[in-house]
């Protein structure tokens, strides 16, 4: 007999699977040996250009732009496109060597607006592939010349590692920046072992001049990063991933910031899921399976919110049920110690786990404003942070 906790249980398995299986798939792949990529083809690329979108960002700009001349060549061109900004972003960033390009434009508030920008001013003047870097970041030594050799072994579009770190021992901070380390690490590495598009994380992403043509740059969401890896996907583009090279940033300094930051990237997901996860399953109803793990991705709940489903669906008194939760929870087990190891202090890390049910309430009590920010309209809002420590590898 079919009773209430029977339809519980099952809307535990619904919500939960996408996620489920996508930890299951990244996170065992992760683990795989490495494989050498095949070259299909090999393209020179005369010249790069670095796009750094910059709002008020005068604290960090110099550091930004100096790691970014540590590892340039003299064929890389740094741009700074100062967007509306009413403090010395500017003046510093071209005391730093970057060149500026002032982008005053009040009506454009999204940060997608401003890499379209820098995108066709580059292209215009000659660059063969761009590469997009945040003003409040820095940059390991061998960042360009690994994007540059990637370029040359036939990549299309690449997403270097964007690490994401606390600038004290905070506890929820470090857990967050664990959670990143899944996201923006253990995820994108698996995909890569899998053969599959990494994706794009905002941070350290690039793509050559003839991708940009074949595919515009037309994201403007908050999470445009999302959105412009979609229409990739849906273009048939593969993205790599460079596990070596580094854009480093840190968190938010304080709790609002921390919880605008988090509730923009989840609500912004949540509304390109909206429109994009009708078109993934169309494309994967017409044979193109490569939109499979995307969807999966795109679907899959936030670790969080999956861990409290699961724990639901333990608590019903229905033993197929229970036996999902079990596995799944060891799924997720999987992944958070996969990120734990890819750290450098994992030791410490390991400890912290004991106050994760304090952070899963903390993001829990951040719903209100995921939803509103999934309904609300792209905007740039600058997070309070500090300024990046520099990360030369």
């Amino acid at each position: 007999m079919i009773t209430l906790f029977h339809i519980l249980g099952f809307a535990c398995v619904v919500v939960t699977l996408p996620l489920v299986l996508e930890l299951l798939l990244v996170t065992t792949a992760s683990l795989l040996p490495k494989t050498q990529r095949r070259i299909r083809q090999t393209r020179n690329i005369q010249r790069l250009a670095v796009i750094v979108p910059a709002h008020n960002e005068e604290q960090s700009i110099t550091d930004c732009v100096a790691s970014l001349r540590a590892s340039a060549g003299q064929e890389t061109t740094i741009y700074v496109v100062a967007h509306n900004c009413s403090d010395a972003t500017a003046d510093r960033a071209e005391a730093a060597g970057a060149e500026v390009l002032v982008y005053g434009d009040p009506a454009a508030t999204g940060k997608g607006s401003v890499l379209r920008y820098g995108f066709a001013y580059a292209i215009k003047h000659g660059a063969d592939a761009v590469l997009v870097v945040d003003a409040d970041s820095t940059v390991s030594r061998n960042l360009i010349p690994n994007v540059l050799e990637a370029f040359s072994s036939g990549a299309d579009v690449v997403h270097c590692f964007f690490d994401m770190h606390g600038a004290t021992e905070k506890i929820k901070t470090e857990l967050i920046s664990l959670a990143l380390r899944g996201f923006n690490f253990i995820r994108p590495l698996g995909r890569a072992r899998l053969g599959l598009s990494a994706g794009i994380l905002g941070n350290g992403f690039a793509v050559t001049a003839p991708v940009l043509q074949q595919v515009p740059y037309q994201a403007f969401s908050v999470v445009e990063d999302l959105e412009y890896h979609l229409h990739l996907v849906t273009a048939g583009k593969r993205v790599w991933f460079l596990p070596e090279a580094i854009v480093s940033s840190e968190l938010p300094t304080s709790a609002s910031g921390e919880t605008v930051q988090h509730s923009r990237w989840e609500g912004g997901r949540l509304r390109v899921a909206r429109t994009w996860l009708p078109q993934l399953f169309s494309s994967i109803a017409k044979g193109r399976m490569t939109a499979l793990e995307p969807m999966l991705d795109l679907a899959g709940l936030p670790i969080s919110f999956g861990v409290f489903a699961l724990l639901l669906a333990a608590c019903l008194p229905v033993d197929w049920v229970r036996t999902y939760a079990a596995a799944s929870m060891a799924i997720l087990l999987m992944h958070v110690l996969a990120a734990v190891f890819a750290g450098h202090k994992w030791l410490r890390t390991l400890r912290l786990l004991v106050v994760v049910p304090f952070y899963l309430i903390w993001k829990l009590r951040l719903i209100p404003d995921v939803l509103r920010a999934s309904s609300a309209k792209a905007a740039w809002v600058r997070t309070d942070r500090k300024p990046a420590v520099r990360s030369v590898l």
